[in-house]
């Protein structure tokens, strides 16, 4: 046994090395400086909490912030009603269920870069002849020139790029449902809604909690398809929070500043998830 432990010890390390010098040592780095005023170059002075405090004061982090929550939680709550749909549909006895399911799951392998693109193209160029040729004024213009509707247009892209895997693994709860159930409840004149609700939810809650947590966490952190679809603008209407440490760090003398605008991020980003695992866990216990 002190073998095969020293064994699995052995083949640990190297992977505990490449996890702390590229993961770990850069995290507590970012920590370090966010309490300096380094610049990104050159010297640095400790000044304690002042970057934390003035990140409170930002408007612009303000802006970033609400705009960063609105996009999640829609984005969130689309891409689980509609990656749920789609599931149900696939689970169900159709012709070629197998092939629309690969079908299903190609965006996701997609770059997010080039599918932000290619949206930006739709939106910019065809969208717009359409409306012109058929005199529809809502598709008439570019509504990622709109400050107004360009989010709007991100989450569709983002939601269209994510149902994909949210539906792979709500289909791998559906798979794990007895037909049984199915049959006793309809011997019992159970309806689709009911049979939805009383064996097909509540059954699949685990998985509902993972989409759940895991679409709200990746859509907090947005930054691809803001890049390639409207670069934050019109003007700062679209700027993301990710996006803003990004030009703030790299691009504008603020690495220090927007160090500590990071850790802040992460913290909320922990307390969303805490917040939702425990309430998703207790309806999951209720049900």
């Amino acid at each position: 046994m002190k073998k095969k432990n020293s064994v699995f010890l052995i083949i640990t390390i190297p992977a505990f090395l490449l996890f702390f010098i590229f993961h770990s040592f850069p995290a507590l780095q970012g920590i370090f400086y966010s309490f300096t005023d380094w610049k990104g170059y050159g010297d640095w002075n400790f000044v304690g909490l002042k970057n934390y405090l003035n990140v409170f004061k930002d408007e612009r982090a303000g802006d970033a912030y609400l705009f960063t929550f609105k996009f999640a939680i829609v984005a969130t709550i689309l891409v689980n009603i509609i990656s749920l749909l789609v599931a149900i549909g696939l689970n169900s006895k159709i012709k070629f269920h197998k092939t629309l399911r690969a079908i299903y799951f190609l965006p996701y392998i997609l770059s997010i870069l080039i599918v932000g693109f290619i949206f930006n193209f739709i939106f910019a160029h065809f969208l717009p002849q359409i409306g012109d040729a058929f005199g529809w004024e809502f598709l008439a213009r570019n509504i990622l020139g709109n400050p107004d509707l360009a989010w709007i247009g991100i989450v569709i892209v983002a939601v269209w790029q994510a149902v994909s895997f949210n539906t792979i693994l709500y289909l791998a709860g559906l798979v794990t449902i007895s037909e049984d159930l199915y049959e006793a409840a309809s011997i019992d004149g159970a309806g689709v809604w009911t049979k939805f609700w009383k064996i097909t939810f509540p059954l699949i809650a685990p998985f509902f909690t993972i989409n759940m947590v895991l679409s709200l966490k990746n859509f907090l952190m947005v930054f691809d398809q803001i890049v390639a679809l409207t670069g934050g603008g019109p003007g700062k209407s679209t700027e993301s929070i990710s996006l803003l440490i990004y030009r703030g760090g790299f691009e504008g003398g603020e690495f220090a500043y927007q160090s500590a605008n990071a850790v802040i991020y992460f913290i909320v980003i922990i307390v969303f998830s805490v917040i939702q695992l425990k309430f998703l866990n207790k309806r999951e216990v209720e049900n």
